[in-house]
């Protein structure tokens, strides 16, 4: 069930654990104060549409907590996975009519929206916040630079390492991590072994074998079907090539 609250701005936003990491991180108080009127809160449960491809856009969003996942729909009905998007992250395309591809909650998903008018009239008036988007999408195409490297590149271990290290390293900022007395990073898996493999371009069976070899080899612990500990971030790190 979708929830939308609509009091409450100010005190959400001076608490909000992403303000200076996300967009609005570009404004002042008096600024943040216009963004606050025009903002809204929305959870989404695991596995609930955020937007469809092709979808006309009327707001975007800051993820505040969980994951979000992009797929791409092919002709002959299959579904691609093209992208996971974290907090900080923006979600949607500025100056776009349509949505490019279709948005889902990989997990429970809190969102700060903003609608699309409104938005864009801020942006244009605040140079500060146009240039931290603008730097905000160079980081994504480096990010999608980096991920044609492991697409076409790298071996099986390294794209499941490479995987692992940015859950992992992403995860306190998703909400499901935290450390265990050992300083091993615990965190809970935001997609299946079937979602892995589609997003690395393997099969389940690869998957599932170069995640044993990592347990085997001590890199990896696993305490339940989704809940993960990275026992060596830096052993991990290495194995992905990074």
């Amino acid at each position: 069930m979708q929830t939308v609250l609509e009091d409450g701005h100010k005190t959400r936003c001076e608490m909000c654990a992403i303000r200076h990491r996300a967009v609005c991180g570009a404004l002042s108080n008096d600024e943040l104060a216009a963004m606050n009127a025009i903002s809204r809160q929305r959870i989404l449960a695991s596995g609930e549409p955020i937007l469809s491809a092709d979808e006309e856009i009327s707001w975007f969003g800051n993820i505040v907590s969980g994951t979000v996942k992009l797929t791409k729909l092919m002709s002959d009905g299959r579904q691609q996975i093209v992208g996971l998007q974290f907090p900080p992250d923006f979600l949607g395309r500025a100056f776009k009519q349509r949505s490019p591809y279709f948005a889902e909650a990989a997990t429970e998903v809190e969102l700060c929206i903003f609608p699309k008018p409104a938005f864009e009239r801020i942006l244009k008036e605040k140079p500060g916040l146009e240039l931290r988007l603008f730097q905000d999408t160079l980081d994504e195409l480096d990010a999608a630079r980096d991920w044609m490297l492991l697409l076409g590149r790298k071996t099986a271990a390294e794209k499941v390492a490479s995987f692992l290290h940015m859950i992992a390293r992403r995860s306190p900022m998703i909400g499901c991590a935290h450390l265990a007395d050992a300083g091993d990073i615990q965190f809970q898996m935001p997609l299946n072994r079937s979602e892995i493999a589609d997003y690395l371009g393997l099969t389940i069976e690869t998957v599932s074998r170069q995640i044993g070899r990592l347990k085997a080899d001590g890199v990896l612990q696993l305490h339940a079907t989704r809940e993960f500990s990275v026992l060596d971030m830096d052993r991990l790190a290495r194995i992905s090539g990074i």
